[in-house]
């Protein structure tokens, strides 16, 4: 009997050891990852990235997406609301990280919109329409045209505006970017400079409330 105490008691401590080594490992990666977002904050904000809600407000999420990737269409609406849902007091910027086969293609055309001012319409008609050009995670940049033409675009100019060096230069770059702060897979968020301890849309919403009452306490 007495054994088998000591057994049992060996294991309860072999189990707590073994959660608070878990719990204090993932804290430092967190960490980490804080750190290395304050020393490359030249890397996570670039003031050309496109943008929605109040430049001036006081919680800023950086999100490293690609327009091929699935779950970045499904958060999309869900950050959308959570920006409605305090109104002047949150910023998106979104970073390009076409990590999908073919979609590089995809966001220079996105980003030839955004010259057009049609950015965030050509963004939410890719979304709702991925399952059609993209096919097994190959996303298939022909097949965008009749997604995007429906929104007024100059179709001749987009495809002259996708194709300039500087959209390339620009994509190559958040790509670099996204190597800098360690981005392997999209979405992947910053909140004022913080990634998220783990992922999921409720530990980004709880970043965000961290982040509103830190700004704002009362």
């Amino acid at each position: 009997m007495k054994q088998k105490s000591i057994f049992i008691v060996a294991a309860v401590l072999l189990v707590v050891a073994f959660v608070t080594g878990a719990y204090f490992y993932k804290k430092q990666q967190t960490e980490q990852a804080a750190q290395l977002a304050a020393k490359n904050q030249v890397a996570l904000v670039r003031p050309d990235a496109p943008s929605f809600g109040d430049a001036n407000a006081p919680v800023h999420i950086v999100e490293f997406f690609d327009p091929a990737c699935g779950t970045c269409r499904d958060f999309y609406p869900m950050v959308k609301a959570l920006m409605a849902e305090h109104p002047g007091k949150i910023r998106l910027t979104l970073r390009y990280a076409p990590f999908h086969q073919g979609s590089e293609a995809v966001v220079k055309a996105l980003e030839a919109s955004r010259k057009q001012g049609k950015f965030e319409p050509a963004l939410e008609a890719l979304f709702a329409s991925q399952n059609v050009w993209v096919q097994n995670h190959v996303a298939q940049a022909e097949l965008i045209g009749p997604v995007l033409a429906p929104l007024g675009l100059d179709m001749a100019r987009l495809q002259t505006d996708a194709n300039a060096p500087e959209v390339a230069a620009m994509i190559a770059r958040d790509l670099l970017d996204a190597k800098t702060m360690n981005v392997t897979m999209t979405p992947e968020y910053f909140v004022n400079g913080k990634p998220l301890p783990s992922f999921g849309f409720d530990q980004l919403r709880s970043l965000v409330g961290d982040a509103l009452l830190t700004t704002n306490p009362k």
